[in-house]
């Protein structure tokens, strides 16, 4: 893609993409090009400055990708952290203890543990509220 500076004959100054500079030789020679004002197909390119800053923008945007996943792994690991501390870790049980919880409404505690996408799906189906939680390890990476 590239941007022009034009200019109509009437004084109108005003910018356009093309898909390349190829592309605005054909719509010029075929006078398809025309005013925002409606009044002219007499359109000019202007002088121009080209943006040459590509190498920089690309670091400027795998910087911000970066400082976006180091700040979500920070999060996923507190969460992590906060729910090693306030809750228990059943592992493999987590299914029949969640429904001990929910149907005996013994034992009421917050507990975390393993279970497959059609467990949790059984559950949430038995009205049982469980959340999945991408677990990041600990260590940062």
């Amino acid at each position: 893609m590239i941007k022009y500076h034009l200019k109509c004959e009437c004084g109108v100054q005003f910018e356009s993409w093309f898909s390349s500079s190829e592309e605005y030789d054909n719509l010029e020679k075929k006078k398809l090009l025309s005013c925002q004002c409606g009044k002219s197909k007499n359109i000019s390119k202007q002088i121009m400055s080209p943006q040459i800053s590509l190498k920089k923008q690309l670091n400027s945007s795998s910087s911000k990708k970066e400082i976006f996943l180091k700040t979500m792994s920070k999060k996923l690991r507190d969460l992590r952290n906060y729910i090693e501390k306030n809750s228990e870790y059943v592992g493999d049980n987590f299914t029949s203890e969640a429904r001990s919880i929910h149907y005996d409404k013994k034992n009421v505690r917050s507990i975390y543990g393993k279970a497959t996408p059609e467990q949790t799906q059984e559950l949430l189906e038995e009205g049982i509220k469980v959340d999945t939680v991408p677990w990041i390890n600990k260590v940062d990476s």
